[in-house]
Formats: structure tokens, sequence, C-alpha cells
């Protein structure tokens, strides 16, 4: 079975390396076509033959791209529509109605709209309508009319549809074309500009970027092509449809770089970067080559939020992967308070890119200021998001993209385990969204992303079949030895597995996932019997022994304590033996005389009432949490080993002693009323006790500014090369476990709990992954068309000239620009509503 798994996943590898990663791939195929922005394509006519689309095959994609439901665009992580879709289901019909194709489709089209308005739209109201929802949605509405298109809103939502072509006045009376305080601008929505809006042909095309695109959107680029016949304009979509055969993006040109990016983060976020480590590397290599060659920062040219996107999640998968680099990467926003004020006045378009900001800021090293201003930016600005969407989850188009910030916002990365985030992100209900575009977010194409899924679900339970396999044989181990059978303390197998199995997940790491749970399950008992159970004569005597490592004279627990501990430094001395040639089980006896010695000062400490300095307990006490004891012998079976003169007290590395004292300082933050109660020494409780004016708040808050500092030093000692002689893994091992202990005492003392654990267990090793199957579609252009005959028949019938004829006779207003009725768009006074 496991043989069979391991082969299907490397299959689903090799055609995913193919697809995805190969050089010759067109980055554009990992985004999802944007509906909008092709239909508006799609009205365009040939300049030689009005009558005629002049790209056919954006109208074939209208007409091939229909979701069953009757909707054009994404669904959403519930196999719902999304807001977007509605605006770009009309510009669908609208250019199915413009060409009189697919009659059927329209009408299933006019059906879903009828039926699902109410459900879209029904909390939106002008307070919290999403800025671009109000440009773009009564413009469509206002189209779709014109060309013969009746929209039906229930009469129970007519305030609020009303409401929205409101705040569309708003809009247009508040902000000018190209306005510094409102982003995307206005005129990148050109056409969604009602005709009554006062500017001109010059307004457009002053503003046309060396491409001949608009603001690069193919929608308002489209618009200004038929609205002024500009070449320039012309060659842009001509070249975008050439490059784009399957539908175009929202965005053109796209930054391909980024998009490499967001594959990549993508794989990681998934679990899956393990099996694209060449491909990875690569593609990290070449982008801190093209920074560091960067004269200056910032290099942003049309989309500042597309480039902070960029700048910060770069920033933040090189940092991970060792890359040095400076956060002027991305802070460059921090350095002109108008860039600021811009994005606080335009959040809602920022969120996606200030979310990445913010998890940027996670890697912050020591003197890293920038980081920190940038951190705290973010933050209030994902906070103020939050806060209004908790009053209406419609404010941003996808709702649950609200449930990532608050992710984000309320566990930090270093208390979050690999293993269950990479499940989180599979079944995220928009994973594929990635930022935040003029009508809609930007999505992986929806073949590329089933595809990572699937490996990642394939990924996920095969580990999931390890680790099942792995705890019942540590159970049994632990049975074996008495250690789960003790009458008192702490029964934390499962716990201790978990930890180190959530944190360094991948199955060809076996050997070290059993050293270190096993390691942690002495160290549990162990730790319990000198807190709990022991007399002082009885600490005594198995301290002495652990000295001497010679089990005579014990019994009772001090003997089965002894024993698993000698049996674990003789299987790891035999394997390190067999595999180096070098007898360490003198080095491994002393890390853990040195760690039975600290337990015995400070249950002499507790016992006799004895008060240490705080300093003094600190340094009994980072030997005492035992986290080095976890870790440095695990890291002589990593690839290369540790030197095994690091195991030495006196020549332990400054990552090793940040991996000592971290651990500790988060637990007493999160322990000292238990250990107040019990009689027993604690960091924030000593300080408090040599400082007189403190209250215990002051004196939990140093012990944060003390754990704050070393976690920045331990992430970069963990993450950078030239700190110490650890290799990459061993460094990773160092942080695995500072995050497993973060985890453990984040807000609480979970690791004390008997039951708030629990449900992490399940999800980690026994729960399958539960990601929703995607939606039918139908065929795409690529397929065989479902229409041929209606494809075939572009040109207008007699039934659409009527209605052209009868629409002429209305008062109608020539577009803005041209004074063309192609495309005319009243303002919303003169718009007629029906209503059921």
């Amino acid at each position: 079975m496991e043989f069979s798994t391991s082969f299907n996943i490397q299959a689903l590898v090799k055609t995913i390396k193919e697809e995805l990663l190969s050089v010759n791939n067109d980055p554009y195929s990992f985004i999802a076509p944007s509906a909008y922005d092709t239909a508006w394509l799609a009205m365009v006519p040939d300049m030689s033959e009005p009558r005629q689309p002049m790209f056919k095959n954006c109208l074939d994609w209208v007409l091939n791209n229909q979701n069953v439901e009757g909707f054009w665009g994404e669904y959403d992580g519930h196999g719902m529509p999304t807001i977007e879709c509605l605006p770009a289901t009309i510009a669908c019909m609208i250019a199915l109605e413009r060409w009189n194709a697919g009659e059927m489709i329209i009408d299933k089209g006019m059906a879903f709209i009828e039926a699902n308005a109410e459900k879209l739209i029904g909390e939106i109201y002008d307070s919290n309508c999403p800025r671009w929802f109000a440009i773009v949605f009564p413009a469509m509405v206002e189209m779709a009319q014109i060309n013969g298109l009746e929209i039906i809103f229930p009469d129970r939502i007519k305030r609020v549809v009303m409401s929205i072509f409101y705040k569309r006045e708003q809009i247009l009376e508040r902000e000018e074309l190209v306005d510094k305080y409102h982003y995307p601008p206005l005129l990148s929505y050109l056409e969604a500009l009602p005709a009554l809006y006062n500017f001109d042909q010059e307004d457009a095309l002053k503003h046309l970027h060396a491409d001949g695109s608009l603001f690069q959107s193919p929608s308002a680029t489209a618009s200004v092509f038929m609205a002024t016949g500009n070449k320039d304009c012309l060659n842009y979509l001509q070249t975008l449809v050439q490059k784009c055969t399957n539908g175009v993006p929202q965005t053109y040109p796209m930054d391909e770089e980024l998009l490499k990016l967001c594959m990549v983060n993508q794989m990681q976020r998934l679990g899956l970067a393990e099996h694209f480590n060449q491909e990875i590397e690569g593609l990290l290599e070449q982008v801190y080559r093209n920074y560091m060659n960067q004269e200056s920062w910032p290099k942003w040219t049309n989309s500042m939020a597309t480039q902070l996107y960029k700048d910060s999640l770069a920033f933040c998968l090189l940092r991970m992967h060792g890359f040095r680099v400076s956060p002027r990467m991305f802070c460059w926003f921090l350095l002109e308070e108008e860039l600021q004020d811009q994005i606080e006045s335009n959040h809602e378009y920022f969120s996606s890119a200030i979310l990445n900001v913010y998890r940027a800021t996670d890697l912050t090293f020591p003197g890293d200021h920038e980081l920190e201003e940038a951190r705290s930016f973010s933050r209030k600005l994902l906070e103020k998001t939050i806060s209004i969407g908790n009053e209406d989850e419609h404010t941003v188009p996808l709702p649950s993209f609200h449930s990532v910030i608050k992710h984000e916002l309320r566990f930090p990365w270093m208390a979050r385990l690999d293993h269950l985030e990479h499940r989180m992100w599979m079944e995220e209900k928009n994973s594929s969204s990635l930022w935040m575009g003029k009508t809609s977010f930007h999505r992986l194409s929806c073949l590329h992303n089933d595809k990572l899924k699937q490996l990642a679900v394939k990924n996920y339970e095969f580990r999931q079949t390890t680790f099942k396999s792995e705890l019942e044989e540590l159970t049994r181990w632990s049975k074996s030895w008495g250690l789960s059978d003790m009458g008192f303390g702490r029964e934390r197998t499962a716990y201790c597995y978990f930890a180190v199995a959530a944190s360094t997940s991948l199955p060809q790491d076996s050997e070290i996932r059993m050293m270190v749970a096993k390691s942690a399950i002495v160290i549990t008992v162990a730790d319990d019997f000198y807190d709990m159970e022991g007399s002082l004569d009885d600490l005594e005597k198995i301290t002495d022994a652990v000295q001497r490592w010679d089990a005579k004279g014990l019994s009772g627990h001090r003997k089965t304590i002894f024993d698993a501990v000698d049996s674990l430094v003789n299987e790891l001395a035999r394997k390190y033996s067999r595999q180096h040639g070098t007898d360490i089980t003198n080095i491994l006896r002393d890390i853990w005389s040195e760690t039975f010695a600290s337990w015995f000062t400070e249950a002499k400490w507790s016992k006799s009432g004895f008060i240490p300095a705080a300093e003094e307990y600190l340094e009994t006490g980072m030997t005492s949490i035992a986290s080095h004891t976890l870790v440095l012998p695990a890291s002589c079976f990593l690839s290369p080993s540790i030197p095994d003169y690091k195991l030495n007290p006196a020549q332990y590395e400054s990552i090793t002693k940040l991996l000592m004292v971290i651990p500790r300082l988060l637990n007493d933050i999160q322990s000292y009323k238990k250990e107040q109660k019990e009689g027993k020494t604690n960091f924030v409780l000593l300080h408090l006790k040599e400082n007189p004016e403190a209250d215990i708040e002051d004196s939990i808050a140093y012990a944060r500014e003390i754990l704050d500092k070393k976690k920045k030093e331990l992430l970069e000692h963990a993450l950078m090369d030239g700190f110490n002689d650890f290799s990459k893994p061993c460094r990773h091992l160092h942080l695995s476990c500072v995050k497993v202990f973060q985890m453990f005492f984040d807000s609480s003392n979970r690791y004390d709990s008997n039951t708030e654990m629990f449900q992490d267990i399940q999800k980690a090793f026994y729960i399958p992954v539960e990601v929703g199957a995607p939606k039918p579609l139908l065929p795409h252009s690529g397929s065989k068309q479902r229409y041929p005959a209606v494809v075939a028949n572009y040109h207008f019938n007699q039934r659409y000239k009527n209605r052209s004829i009868r629409l002429a006779a209305k008062s109608v207003v020539s577009h803005p620009i041209s004074g063309n009725p192609y495309m005319n768009m009243p303002m919303a006074p003169k718009l007629k509503f029906c209503f059921m």
C-alpha cells in the first residue's frame, strides 16, 4: 500500500514538473482567465467587418466557459459563486448578445442572476460596498439594458441595488480620473465609466502605457480602442490575444517572475517543497540575482500593489531559504508618507499585498527596525479590514479571505507546526487566490491548482500513514519500559510524537522523529518525578546514579527512569558508531547528566524554600527545560552530522544556547501562577521579587522583551550561514524545536492540558483531509465546441437589428470619449430597474 502511494506521488511530481516547472512552460498558464476582461475583448468588432468580432477566440471562450449554474467566473471554496461573478456574468451575456451568439447560454445566465442576486448582494450597503463593485456592477447593468437584456432583481433588494448606484455617484463626484488618494485610479475603469462622465479622448490617450495599454487593463484598453481606434491599443490587444489563447488575464503583461514566485509559495504552503527542492532553489537564485542587480528599490511602475505583493513575497521566500536580503527590498513604501496614505486610503484593494507584508515581517532579525515598523503598519490595516468585515462579510470579494487574515494575526508564525499548516492551506476555501486585481483576485488556474492539491492530499495522507505507524511503535516502546504506567505525572506519548512529527514532517526523517520523541517521553516522566513524586533522598540517589551512570542501588520509579535513559543512550551510540565509527556514549551521557543535575538543583530550591537570583535561576532553568537534550543527540544523525565536540556543554553554539533559554521563558510566562501556588521558582516571579516597584504585568512584559530579542537572534542563526558550524538541517531542527515550544506555550500551557491537543493530533494523524471537489465546468475553448452552429453565425440577425432600432429610438447618451453609441452607458437616474 505504501509503495503504491509513493509511486502515485512520484508520478504526479513528474507530471507537475513537466507542466508547471519546465523552462519552456508559459507562466500565464498558472493564472486563471478573467471572464470579465475576456468578455470585453469579445465585444470588440473587427475593423474591416464590424459585424464580426475581432477576437473570435475570446467569444469562443465565453461560449464554452459558462459554469453549470449559469455564471462566469470562479467558485469560492464552498463551491459557490463569488460576488465577482455578477459583473463578469453580465459582461459575458452582453458580449454574446452583441453577436447574437448563445441565446440558451444567455437565458441560463439571466436565470442565475435572478436566482442568486439577492444572496450575492443582499447584504451590501453603501457604507461597505467594495469600491470596485460600486464602479463596475452598475455599469454592467446599464450596458445590459442598452443591449436589450433586462436584469431582473427581486423587489426585496431594490434598496440595496439603488445604494450601489448611489455609491457609484459619490465615487464619481469625489474622485479625479487619476487621483493619488484612490487606487487603482478611476481611469483604469474606463470601460465602466458612465456616458455622462465628463472627460475627453485626451484624458485616456495621455495615460496610455508604452505598450499601448491603459493601466495594463485588457478591459479598459478594449474600451479605449473601441472609442478611438488607437493603433497602439490595437497592437496591445492583438499581442495579448496571441499570448493568451484560452481567455485573457485581468492584467497584461504580468510579471512572469511573480507568477513563478506564487507557484513556489503555493508548493511550500501545501507541503510539497521537498519534491521540488532543485527547481525552487534554482528559481530563487535567479530572483536573488535579479534583485541584487537592481540599482535601487523601489522599481515599480504601473501597479504599486502588485509590486509590493511581489517584493514582500520574494523577501519572505529568499530569507527563509537563507539568502541575505535587506528589508529595503519591500519596505520602500515606508520611505514616503504619501505612499502609506495611499495604502491606508485603499486598504481594501491593498489587503492581499499588506497580508504578504505582515507575513514577511515574521522573519525579523535583530536590528531590522524597518520590519518592526512594517509589522505595526500592516497589522493595523489588517485589523481594520477584519473589523469592517465583521460588520459585513461582503466588504472584500472573498469572505474567507478574512479567515486567512484572522489566522495570521491570531497565531504567530513561530507557533505554527508545518504539518497542520499544510493541511489548513489544503482545506482553505480560496487557496488559489493570489492578489487583488481590478475587479477580482488573481487566481491559480483550475488545472494546475487541482493537480497541486491532488498531490498535496496524497502527500499528506502518506505522511499520516507513516505517522500512525510510528506512533504505534512508540507507544509499544513506552509501555515496554514502563514509562506510560508510572502512576504519577503526565502521560504524553502522543503529545511528544505529535510535536516532533508535525514540526519535522518529512517521512525520510523517521529515525530523527523517533529519537526526539523517545527523549521527550523520558524527559517528561523524569521531570514529573523530580517535581511531584520523588523525595529529596530519592532524587539525590537517581541524580548520583546518572552522574556515575550506574544503576546500583536504584529501584522502583528511579530504576525505571534510569534504565529507559540508559537504553536510549546505548541505542543512539550504537547507531552513530555504525555510521561514523566513533563512540559517543560518554558524550551523550554527559548531556543527560547535566539535565538530571539541573532538575535536582531546582528540586532542592523548591523543597528547601531557597530563592535564587533571577540570573542564577535562568542559568539552571535553560538546562532543565531540556530542549538541547532533545535536539543535539538527534543532530548527530542528520546529514551532514554535527561535530561530536559540539555536544560538550562548554562548546555549545550560540544557537543551542538560544534554543535552551527561549523555551524556558515561554514556559515561565505561562506557568508562573501554577508554580507560585506550588512554591516553585520562576523567572517572572523572581524578577517581580527583585523589582518591588513593578507589578506582575511589568514582569511578564520584561520576560517577553527578552524572549522577543532571543527569538530574533535564533531565527537569524537558524536561517543564515556564518553564525555557527552547524549544517542547515541541524539549524532548522533547532528552529523546529523552538516552534514546538512556542506552540505549546503561546497563549496557555497546552502541554499540561489533557484535552487541548486532542483535535490537532486527530487532524495530524487520523482525520482525512477535507478538500472540496471542484465544480464541473463546460468544455473550455481547447475542447470540442458545445455550440458550433451558433458560433459560426457571428453576424447580427434581424432580431438584433430590430432591437437596435428600438434602442436607438430611446434617449441615449454617446460614449464619453468618442461620441460613438457603441458603448452607451446612461447614468443611474436614467436607468429603469425591473423588480420581481
